[in-house]
């Protein structure tokens, strides 16, 4: 049974997961890639202990225990924040820069400020853990500053993902050129 519908946009077979819209505008930060299934699993594991937090805080309320359900509700808007921070951690690209957002803190760096964007191989942490494999990372040269690494290939987006890595590079990397010598 055909079903047009799913292919009235584009060819049967391809996809367009990574291409740009004509009326994207490039002046908003955006993620030129999809969160890895790490990130997400993680995020939504969190997420559910924060929905049995949450009625545990109902029935606490309930019960008559306003303190402690106060807590319960405390822990569970924690887990909920902590669930979203970590969906947005990544890379994100503008035409005024290419910024890094790790869980607790963001590095933005000006494309006027960048020598060059690029993958090299390097020891890499494995799931932003204390152990490195050595593995690629894309990293943004700085004018008289060290290399910020971006992005790994053994980081929660792009773990056992190659192609999705590379392709995530290739964008950024195309990013760079294009902006930084506007």
């Amino acid at each position: 049974m055909p079903l047009p519908f799913l292919t009235a946009d584009r060819a049967f077979g391809t996809t367009a997961d990574d291409v740009a819209l004509p009326f994207d505008d490039h002046d908003h930060w955006r993620r030129p890639y999809r969160p890895g299934p790490w990130r997400v699993g993680a995020a939504a594991l969190l997420l559910l202990l924060a929905s049995f937090v949450l009625i545990a805080a109902m029935i606490i309320a309930f019960a008559g225990a306003l303190p402690g359900a106060g807590l319960c509700l405390g822990v569970g808007l924690a887990l909920i924040f902590t669930s979203l921070r970590l969906l947005r951690v990544g890379v994100w690209v503008s035409r005024h820069g290419v910024r890094r957002v790790a869980f607790l803190s963001t590095t933005t760096v000006p494309w006027n400020r960048a020598s060059a964007v690029r993958t090299v191989q390097q020891p890499v942490r494995w799931l932003g853990l204390p152990r490195t494999v050595q593995g690629q990372a894309l990293v943004v040269v700085r004018q008289g500053e060290e290399p910020l690494p971006l992005l790994t290939d053994h980081n929660a987006d792009f773990l056992s993902r190659v192609e999705a890595f590379d392709r995530a590079a290739d964008t950024i990397e195309a990013w760079g050129s294009e902006y930084r010598g506007a």
